[in-house]
């Protein structure tokens, strides 16, 4: 699966979830997902907070296989800006 199929399986969840922040998933060479509100894309932009890892770690992430925490722990992602963002996505996310 690409960015482009799970940014599109993460549309419906970002529209009806009301977060009014932006963050960016940044796969590195494979690409990345721009949520900004109720809008969500794979065009690169700035962000509150990037959360970076592998793509197939976001698939994992995505289909409720891998617990964020535990990937932050085991440092399989990374954050860069306001963590309290990265907290609030578990309303769109699993």
């Amino acid at each position: 699966m690409g960015v482009q199929e799970i940014a599109d399986r993460l549309k419906p969840q970002v529209q009806s979830a009301g977060f009014d922040r932006s963050v960016k998933f940044d796969t590195g060479s494979d690409g990345v997902i721009l949520i900004d509100g109720a809008a969500i894309s794979t065009t690169d932009g700035p962000a509150d907070c990037t959360i970076k890892l592998s793509l197939d770690d976001l698939e994992s992430l995505v289909a409720g296989d891998l617990n964020p925490t535990m990937a932050f722990m085991t440092g399989k992602l990374k954050i860069e800006g306001d963590m309290s963002i990265a907290m609030q996505l578990s309303q769109l996310i699993g």
